[in-house]
């Protein structure tokens, strides 16, 4: 199991944040949800991004995350939620996977897979 450091904030797009937290787990992987500021048992707030035919999104509330750890101790994997996109050819993936050096090649690709 990979131990996972995932940092959030107020208003982080709520698929973006809740469809690789869930996945992470169902593989195995111990997820740790984590905002600034926050402990463990408080909530974020997230937010829905809607295109309804107007020239750009509309933004919505979405529900409230609640935290499951609090921002310390040593982790293998980092996973970085980008919160709004690039649009056209240069916009990116969702999320970011940044690897310790230190873990081995074999966790780094499992947890890259997964998503």
């Amino acid at each position: 199991m990979v131990k996972i450091l995932m940092l959030v904030g107020d208003f982080v797009e709520d698929y973006e944040l809740m469809v690789p937290f869930q996945a992470l787990q169902v593989a195995g992987h111990g997820v740790q949800a984590v905002c600034p500021d926050k402990r463990a048992g408080e909530k974020v707030r997230t937010a829905i991004h809607d295109f309804e035919g107007d020239q750009t999104y509309t933004e919505k509330r979405g529900h409230d995350f609640a935290l499951n750890a609090t921002f310390r101790g040593h982790f293998g994997t980092l996973l970085q939620m980008s919160g709004r996109r690039r649009s056209g050819p240069q916009a990116g993936n969702a999320a970011r996977i940044l690897v310790d050096p230190t873990q081995s090649t074999q966790k780094a690709s499992l947890v890259a897979a997964t998503l």
